[in-house]
């Protein structure tokens, strides 16, 4: 019979460690030899060495060369069309030979720092794990994003105005790290909650983990990137010998990169329409419905795929990585929302959608025309002009578009009532027992071993940081002639709304491996509060939405720490450096092919085969006219074209009670608890700009791998799963950027074919079907 940790997707032994046993009776009275969790027991060692090296000049030298590498090839990428996220998997892996290789050549000798009485080794002996953890780290500062950068780009690209260079690496630099860092020190009076993995406390990480015992939050360590990391860290550093007639698994690394390099020569330059095959509208190609319905980019993508990694894993993540439950969720949420909900508001003419694209995420007039912004932005204060919006029209969305908003509204609401009435009771509980002895009896092995042998971080370094970023932040919205228009009061709400949402978001995320954003209710907030300022807005949106996520991030890797028995004063140093230097690689790349790409952005005049359309700042610049030039008063109110989306806040509030009842009037269907509504809902989330080809590429990846492999083929599962993602995400991202620098950035471009365009060859998918609404390229309907 499989075990629940089988069924959920998880093997729970991938190589050989210490044996423990198996079941640890929780009893209050007396402290655990070992973790009660089992992935725990069966996966992380229960012994330490407090002299192994740490930051070490290998740690530095790889670590910030992973760190800038990353940052340049996610914002490279991040302007295409086909985004690729290349996480930090792919570098940790890489570094593991130089580090090796440094280790044998580097001399031993000590060098003395001169006027000092310090001195460091080149070469402190053997590559350590603690040193490839730490770089690990340093990857995925660099693999993480910068929100802001999406401000800077819609300045200069969409609204082609300008921002002072030094406005827009403080905003980078402080969204990042602003309050982020408080955040896990704010946060240890929760240090029980061990089983959402998120929580830092001031003398240790963590504890207990005993707290609850659910098995689904006990999988936190277990989901996502940190189920990628923990696995090929420990992987790599096991003796791996090679199996016969079979690879290594650097063997393997470096094959799967090999091919994955050498193909996406075909979708990056000789053949960039696999990117998404829609044969629908192909096949029907003179009609616009035909279209709308096989379209993978621009409508409901039936039949549609994309033979392109960067197609399955650049909008949602890499699919092997996401537990197979969270998957089922959110196609679940994309069939609801795309199949259902959106073709009969369209064909019903709902807020007058047949005058629009079924799916895009510009912004309309009531003549199906793109909106206008000139005629309602004032150039001298860059604010609205109400006189010339009133003579104009109001703002329309397409079908879509307008649904997801209201979808994004019940997310939100869906998190809060699902946490509450899943685990609220469970939180409170333990919430009481973070008290002094209380707190001290829930000790484990690993929660012991750190404290003995690492000190905590000191309360000062959050309370410097804190003070210093936040002024910094005032200084970047205050100063430069107030180019960012966010007063300081806004910029102290958004911190506020950050921390409020910091644990419910958290344990969702611990729990499904995805994020609901707080990126809507922000600019709702904001849009009601200072209506009519665009920068201010997406600024405001910025500081609240990245500064939980950005927590959520640092409380993951001081877990992933936690269980590396790293030293947590080396941990907030390496999240710190790399944060920085991350947001700063991130700006320098944006800054630099804002300059350098002509037209980059502008899709009316760029060719058919370029990628550089901005997707992701595309919908960023759509969002700046919806809720802060427009403001959501003349939008979602009866002011406005769509009132009734707010009724999303009430069905996402209510929605996942159902679940809850029947999950305690049957307890022994343990399906239905993995009904989760916040995913469902948010499921679509990341639409636009990711399309429904996406979707359906990374659904299909995801259940081919984490379902019909993992039960037919475990061992080959086990063993090669994540190093195979690891090496596409790499070999796509070094093409891609060879590509670049080899032909695209001196004008060339791939043969003049049918498969040139980076399109699916599904034009009439932008029409609309209204009678006498004229749009360039479509056909007139009376």
């Amino acid at each position: 019979m499989a075990s629940a940790t089988e069924e959920d997707g998880v093997v729970p032994q991938v190589f050989s460690v210490e044996k423990h046993e198996t079941e640890i009776k929780l009893n209050e009275d007396e402290e655990f030899d070992d973790n009660p969790i089992e992935e725990v027991r069966l996966t992380v060692s229960i012994t330490d060495d407090p002299t192994e090296p740490v930051l070490t000049f290998r740690t530095w030298v790889l670590g910030i060369a992973s760190c800038c590498i990353l940052a340049f090839l996610n914002r490279f990428f991040g302007f295409r069309q086909n985004q690729l996220n290349i996480g930090s998997v792919s570098a940790q892996i890489v570094v593991l030979p130089v580090g090796k290789l440094m280790a044998a050549t580097l001399p031993k000798t000590p060098i003395r720092i001169p006027l000092t009485p310090w001195s460091f080794s080149l070469n402190p002996g053997p590559f350590t794990l603690k040193e490839h953890v730490l770089i690990t780290i340093f990857a995925s500062c660099g693999s993480g994003g910068v929100y802001a950068v999406h401000i800077i780009t819609i300045v200069k690209a969409f609204y082609h105005k300008n921002l002072h260079p030094v406005a827009a690496l403080l905003l980078a630099q402080t969204t990042q790290v602003h309050l982020d860092t408080y955040l896990h020190f704010c946060t240890k009076k929760l240090s029980c909650l061990d089983m959402a993995g998120l929580v830092y406390s001031e003398n240790t990480l963590l504890i207990p983990p005993t707290c609850g015992g659910l098995r689904t939050w006990s999988k936190s360590l277990y989901s996502g990137t940190h189920l990628t990391s923990i696995y090929i860290e420990l992987a790599l550093h096991d003796k791996d010998k090679r199996p016969k007639g079979g690879l290594s698994r650097l063997q393997f690394f470096f094959l799967v990169f090999a091919s994955s390099f050498a193909y996406y020569v075909f979708p990056g330059y000789i053949f960039p329409s696999l990117s998404a095959l829609s044969f629908v509208c192909w096949i029907w190609k003179d009609s616009i419905t035909a279209n709308q319905l096989g379209a993978g980019l621009n409508g409901l993508g039936i039949g549609s795929f994309g033979l392109d990694w960067s197609t399955v894993a650049g909008f949602l993540g890499s699919p092997l990585a996401t537990p197979l439950f969270a998957i089922i969720n959110m196609l679940v949420g994309f069939a609801l929302v795309l199949y259902v909900i959106v073709p009969i508001s369209y064909w019903m003419n709902a807020y007058e959608a047949k005058r629009f694209p079924i799916f895009s995420s510009n912004t309309f007039d009531h003549l199906g025309q793109t909106y206008n912004i000139s005629r309602i932005l004032n150039p001298k204060t860059f604010d609205i002009d109400l006189a010339s919006y009133n003579s104009y029209s109001k703002l329309y969305l397409s079908p879509f578009f307008a649904l997801m908003y209201g979808i994004s509204f019940a997310t939100l609401t869906a998190t809060i009532s699902h946490v509450a009435l899943f685990d609220g009771s469970d939180i409170w509980r333990m919430w009481k027992m973070t008290t002094g002895a209380v707190r001290d009896k829930f000790n484990d092995v690993h929660t012991r071993i750190m404290k003995k042998n690492y000190a905590a971080v000191p309360q000062w370094w959050f309370h410097i940081i804190l003070i210093l970023t936040v002024a910094l932040s005032m200084f970047a919205c205050e100063g430069f002639d107030a180019q960012l228009q966010l007063p300081w009061w806004g910029l102290l709400l958004a911190c506020a709304i950050a921390l409020f949402f910091t644990l419910p978001i958290g344990i969702i995320q611990a729990t499904t491996n995805q994020q609901p954003g707080l990126n809507v209710i922000t600019e709702l907030i904001i849009g009601y509060m200072y209506p009519g300022r665009p920068l201010a807005n997406v600024t405001f949106k910025t500081y609240g939405y990245i500064s939980m996520s950005q927590a959520l991030s640092f409380l993951g890797d001081f877990k992933l720490g936690h269980y590396m028995k790293i030293p947590p004063r080396s941990m907030f140093i390496v999240q710190l450096t790399g944060t920085i230097v991350s947001s700063t690689v991130y700006f320098a790349t944006a800054w630099w092919l804002l300059v350098k790409v002509d037209h980059i952005c502008d899709t009316t005049v760029l060719p058919a085969s370029s990628p550089w359309t901005c997707p992701g700042d595309d919908v960023f610049y759509s969002a700046s006219i919806i809720w802060g030039i427009v403001g959501p008063g003349k939008m979602f109110t009866n002011q406005g074209v769509y009132p009734e989306m707010n009724w999303f806040f009430l069905i996402g509030l209510l929605a996942p009670v159902p679940v809850w009842y029947f999950s305690r009037k049957f307890p022994e269907k343990k399906w239905i608890k993995l009904i989760n509504f916040p995913i469902i809902f948010g499921g679509t989330g990341y639409m636009p700009p990711a399309r429904a080809v996406h979707y359906l590429s990374w659904g299909a990846v995801g259940i081919f791998f984490n379902y019909y492999l993992f039960r037919r083929h475990k061992r080959w599962w086990a063993r090669h799963t994540y190093i195979l993602s690891g090496a596409m995400d790499a070999g796509v991202a070094f093409m891609g950027v060879f590509l670049y620098f080899a032909v695209q950035s001196s004008g060339k471009s791939g043969p003049d074919w049918w498969g040139a365009p980076s399109n699916d060859h599904c034009p009439l998918a932008k029409c609309p079907t209204a009678a006498g609404i004229e749009v360039k390229g479509c056909p007139l309907l009376h």
